[in-house]
């Protein structure tokens, strides 16, 4: 059997979603009367049609093969060439099998398409929507996304600000959005925004969404408190100017008799604290180093050699990179001492410092604030004399830093007691400081915050039996 083939022309160029059509001529070169099956094969073969798809040839004769191509308008249509080929079966001769070779280019399209989730995000301080970015085109897609809005009302925080995506593919960009002011008071308002998706020498695409920024708090408040001030002011003055004397017949004979009206106290639950040292007594920053071991933010101090390592990575550390990029917002990092573990990296603003379930005791707690002034602390621990099943704070005073200074409370000594609770504050209860612990065998506790104005000043977190300990800590300001 032989057989002469020809495809014309040998290379082709086509469009996704049109279509291109090659010739096939073949001779039956042989001396008997043979029929012929053909088939696409390679990449393309899918969107490839023959006809006639069997061709009956005579010794001597020739016939010809249409072969379609119409790759569709999707990813799958790889752009630039794509070798394809024709099987050629001979039913006479089934074992002689005669592939021709040929080229398909695939001309490059574009098509994006961008969407924001969600398209409304809602928030006082900030607002964290995605940008979803499909590259549907069939070439890597290369784009740029920024952000805008009318009046620059809003920052832009865009990771990744650059994108690559393959054809088919998607990728998925990050922002956070930051009003430039905030709403004190007043209802929510809306603030359209856009995004765009920049690729060279294109229009930008646009995507719009809302970001609704609510108001700290409500207008009614600020009302209220105006109208309560002012009749407080009011009723202050009025006292003073006719206070009434006023005297109690009652009073006056158990003060004679020596007898009190006072019901005797209880025990306070949990104990308060060790008295505040005042703010002068507050120690450098160099000198709240847990390097000595001691609780609050006692003693720097170590070797030569401990002092020229890299600066460790403390809670001040994070609270500061948070400030600068949030120089108007509250914020508080912290890190925990865990036995057997040693420091945690630190962490912020409400997420989990230390261990869950594996019963390893806290013996230390780093803090350090941004925006709220400074904050003070005294640990309540394990007392190995106790008498009553309650721990106790140990003799230690309060520890106390500025915004953005390490404050330590507990101690790292390899014989330091276990921490059962702490007391916290901030700005010496000028505001407000919230906490919840994870205690042994008792879990998560409920959320507890010092509330300014309220109670004693402080904030009590954790627990008082001496059987128990701390295993994590969560902060919020």
């Amino acid at each position: 059997m032989s057989l002469w083939t020809s495809l014309e022309p040998a290379s082709a160029t086509v469009d996704p979603g049109g279509s291109t059509t090659v010739r096939l001529r073949l001779r039956n070169t042989g001396d008997v009367v043979d029929e012929y099956r053909f088939e696409a094969v390679g990449d393309v073969a899918p969107w490839t049609v023959v006809e006639p798809q069997t061709l009956r040839l005579y010794p001597g004769t020739t016939g010809t093969v249409e072969l379609t191509f119409a790759p569709p308008r999707t990813p799958d249509a790889t752009a630039g060439p794509n070798p394809y080929a024709v099987r050629i079966t001979p039913t006479e001769h089934p074992e002689a099998v005669t592939v021709p070779e040929g080229n398909l280019t695939i001309t490059p399209f574009t098509e994006v398409r961008a969407e924001l989730v969600p398209p409304t995000v809602k928030g006082r301080f900030r607002g964290r929507p995605k940008l979803a970015v499909d590259n549907l085109g069939n070439t890597k897609l290369t784009a740029s996304v920024s952000g805008s809005d009318n009046g620059d009302q809003l920052s832009y925080d865009i990771h990744p600000s650059n994108v690559q995506i393959e054809p088919g593919r998607a990728a998925f960009v990050k922002a956070t959005l930051k009003p430039r002011q905030i709403i004190w008071f007043g209802s929510k308002e809306e603030r359209p925004y856009k995004f765009a998706v920049q690729r060279s020498g294109v229009a930008p695409l646009d995507v719009e969404g809302t970001y609704v920024q609510r108001g700290f708090l409500p207008r009614w408040l600020a009302t209220f408190l105006g109208v309560f001030m002012a009749l407080a002011i009011t009723f202050v003055m009025l006292w003073i100017a006719y206070k009434p004397q006023v005297r109690s017949e009652a009073k006056e004979r158990l003060d004679e008799a020596g007898v009190s009206t006072l019901a005797p106290s209880a025990s306070a639950t949990p104990p308060p604290p060790p008295t505040p040292t005042a703010p002068a007594s507050t120690p450098p920053p160099a000198a709240q180093s847990p390097a000595a071991g001691g609780g609050g933010g006692g003693g720097g101090g170590g070797s030569e050699e401990e002092k020229k390592k890299a600066p460790e990575k403390t809670a001040a550390t994070a609270v500061q990179a948070l400030a600068a990029d949030d120089p108007g917002g509250r914020h508080i990092c912290y890190r925990v001492f865990v036995t057997g573990k040693g420091w945690t990296d630190a962490v912020c603003d409400g997420e989990t410092a230390g261990t869950v379930g594996e019963n390893k005791a806290l013996k230390a707690i780093n803090v350090a604030v941004s925006g709220a002034k400074r904050t003070g602390s005294a640990a309540f621990v394990h007392d190995p004399g106790s008498t009553n099943g309650k721990g106790d704070y140990n003799g230690k005073p309060w520890s106390f830093a500025p915004d953005g200074i390490d404050n330590y409370f507990g101690s790292t000594k390899a014989d330091a007691p276990n921490m059962l609770g702490f007391t916290i504050n901030v700005d010496d209860g000028g505001g407000s400081v919230c906490q919840t612990t994870h205690v042994r065998n008792e879990g998560w506790h409920g959320m507890g915050c010092d509330k300014p104005g309220e109670g004693e000043g402080y904030i009590f977190g954790g627990t008082l039996s001496n059987d128990l300990w701390l295993e994590a800590v969560k902060f919020t300001v």
